[in-house]
C-alpha cells in the first residue's frame, strides 16, 4: 500500500519530486510513532512501578535512562540529520555529549541520594538515634504535649 497525501506544494517549493515529499513525510510519521511507542512504554512502566515494588530499583533507573537516551538519539539522528553525515563528523559532534551524559548518569546514580552519612540509617548511627529520640520526645510525652494540655491549651482548639 502506497502512502498518499495531498501536499503538492512541498515538492514544488523545494524542487523535489513527488516521491521525495512522500518519503519525507513518511519518515516524520515513523519518527512520531517510534517516539509515541517509547513514551507510552515509559508511562506504563512508571505507573506500574509503585504497585509492583519497582520504585527506586537500579534496573528501573537504567531502563528509563536508556529509553531517554534512545529518544534523544532518534531526535539527533532524524531531525538534526546526523544520520546523513560522514562517520568522523558524527563522532566529533556526539563524543562531547556522550561523555557528558555518561558523567551525568554516574553522578545521578552514585551521588543522587548523598546525605553526608553512609546511607544506612540504623539505631547504631548516633545522628539517627539522636534525631529519633528528639522526635519521640517531641511527639510522645516530652514536655510539649502534656504540658500544653495541663495548662488548658487544648481548650483553644
Amino acid at each position: 500500500m502506497e502512502f498518499q497525501d495531498n501536499y503538492p506544494s512541498y515538492e514544488t517549493m523545494y524542487n523535489h519530486d513527488d516521491n521525495y515529499g512522500k518519503k519525507a513525510r513518511r519518515t516524520l510519521w515513523n519518527v512520531f510513532w517510534v517516539m509515541l511507542a517509547i513514551t507510552v512504554f515509559e508511562l506504563v512502566i512508571g505507573f506500574m512501578a509503585p504497585s509492583k515494588g519497582w520504585s527506586g530499583s537500579t534496573w528501573l533507573k537504567v531502563l528509563f535512562i536508556g529509553l531517554t537516551i534512545a529518544k534523544a538519539a532518534a531526535i539527533v539522528w532524524w531531525f538534526m540529520h546526523l544520520g546523513h553525515e560522514v562517520k568522523f563528523l558524527k563522532y566529533i559532534i556526539l563524543m562531547p555529549y556522550i561523555v557528558f551524559m555518561l558523567y551525568t548518569i554516574f553522578i545521578i546514580l552514585t551521588e543522587g541520594t548523598y546525605s553526608g552519612t553512609s546511607g544506612k540509617f540504623t539505631q547504631s548511627d548516633p545522628i539517627f538515634a539522636k534525631q529519633q529520640l528528639e522526635l519521640k520526645n517531641k511527639h510522645h510525652g516530652g514536655a510539649g504535649h502534656e504540658a500544653g494540655a495541663a495548662h488548658g491549651e487544648e481548650a483553644h482548639h
